[in-house]
């Protein structure tokens, strides 16, 4: 049978891409560089934090034996001995019966175990009358209450977030180890594309998938480079698919069906590419295609991924293969998207035969205690507004024709999904 004909499951398929997908090298960047990317090494607290006791409130530092007394009658009134704010270091130890002025992240006065709000007290000249004692060792942040000297606060293999970024400082590193981005080359193909701000023909259409494939790319933490458009002409398409060679992979949009003028498959044996399937059984995307092509000498191979021209197949499509690809090159342990289960809103009818990934909305039902689905909007492998309002993927069996209101089914859930109260 023709390699062209030959359809593997999308869990065959899923299985030799990530068999022939390598991880990237790593480099050490200043911390500054590393939101969004991969950390390569576990990361240990070089100093505590906070690095000494410290109010957690704008109040007075005492000792909690002389406030210890205070009723609603009976205030306590201790001299103010000393202002300590953020940033500056108490000047003396506390003695019995005095108080502190003191802020919030100030470091606290030795003897001191007891912070009371400003809240709780007022004043008469020079002294604090505290009107209400809070319980011993009230609004105090402990020294190295968040890390210890020597502890491992972020592990390996964790993309750097906002808050990944603040540990990393206040664990007192400036560099940090980190993959390399993979570099994603992307090629549309076809002499009906036009980019946005063309003269459109009545023969031509935007070229969305170049933009929302990019879009996926960096949506994964990797570099897109987008070529310019190939024509459904053998030679200009031999010349972009050897320049997309260039990146760590390479995906070319369109043209990896049996059409007259789709010219890829031709184009990538010609360039001696190890191709390990053109179809899968899925629905939409079963046009997509895999391979290694050897790069220039000194370059590592790419991997080749064609994707459908059709806008929804090719978004699908990227989910299922290109987007753990990239996650296992950046170190990262998850590598697909996170799936639960969701009860249906409405009955579904498809084709057996071939795994569907259906646009829904998903949302979580409160009050039962479960997800819940329904499509977010007609299902043609051209219709992009249904993939604009849907949040997550239907994984509809195969083996299966009817889907009932009500039946539990695994669901996809898309990055950065918005659900709905």
């Amino acid at each position: 049978m023709d390699e062209i004909l030959t359809m593997l499951s999308v869990d065959e398929a899923t299985e030799i891409v990530l068999a022939q997908t390598m991880v990237m090298g790593t480099e050490r960047v200043a911390i500054t560089d590393t939101l969004g990317k991969v950390l390569a090494e576990n990361i240990i607290a070089r100093r505590e934090h906070p690095p000494w006791n410290n109010s957690a409130m704008d109040g007075y530092a005492v000792r909690w034996h002389d406030i210890q007394s205070v009723n609603e009658g009976t205030p306590a009134i201790l001299p103010i001995v000393d202002e300590v704010a953020a940033g500056g270091l108490p000047k003396q130890a506390l003695a019995a019966g005095e108080a502190v002025s003191i802020m919030t992240g100030a470091p606290l006065p030795e003897n001191a175990d007891t912070v009371v709000r400003v809240e709780d007290t007022t004043l008469e000249g020079d002294h604090v009358v505290i009107i209400k004692a809070p319980n011993k060792g009230a609004n105090i942040r402990p020294r190295g209450e968040d890390i210890q000297v020597g502890q491992s606060v972020i592990s390996a293999g964790r993309r750097v977030r906002p808050a990944e970024l603040g540990m990393l400082a206040t664990a007192g590193h400036v560099w940090a180890q980190i993959y390399q981005q993979p570099r994603v080359s992307v090629l549309a193909t076809g002499n009906e594309l036009a980019d946005p701000g063309d003269d459109l023909g009545s023969e031509k259409i935007i070229n969305s998938n170049a933009f929302s494939v990019s879009g996926l790319v960096r949506e994964c933490g990797a570099k897109p480079v987008m070529l310019q458009t190939a024509g459904d002409d053998r030679e200009a398409l031999t010349v972009k698919v050897l320049e997309a060679s260039a990146a760590d992979i390479a995906i070319v949009v369109g043209g990896v069906s049996v059409g007259k003028y789709d010219y890829v498959k031709d184009v990538l044996k010609e360039l001696g590419c190890e191709m390990h399937f053109w179809r899968v059984k899925m629905r939409p995307g079963h046009p997509v295609a895999f391979g290694i092509l050897k790069g220039r000498a000194g370059h590592r191979p790419t991997l080749l991924f064609g994707l459908p021209g059709n806008p929804v197949s090719c978004m699908v499509a990227f989910y299922q293969f290109v987007y753990p690809t990239l996650r296992k090159m950046q170190g990262l342990q998850s590598l697909h998207l996170t799936q639960v289960e969701a009860e249906l809103l409405e009955d579904i009818r498809q084709r057996p035969g071939r795994r569907h990934f259906a646009r829904a909305l998903t949302n979580y039902d409160y009050d039962a205690g479960s997800y819940k689905a329904k499509l977010s909007g007609p299902l043609g492998s051209g219709i992009l507004t249904s993939m604009v309002q849907a949040n997550s993927l239907l994984v509809l069996s195969e083996e299966h024709s009817d889907f009932k209101t009500g039946e539990r089914v695994p669901v996809q859930i898309l990055p950065d999904a918005v659900f709905e109260n």
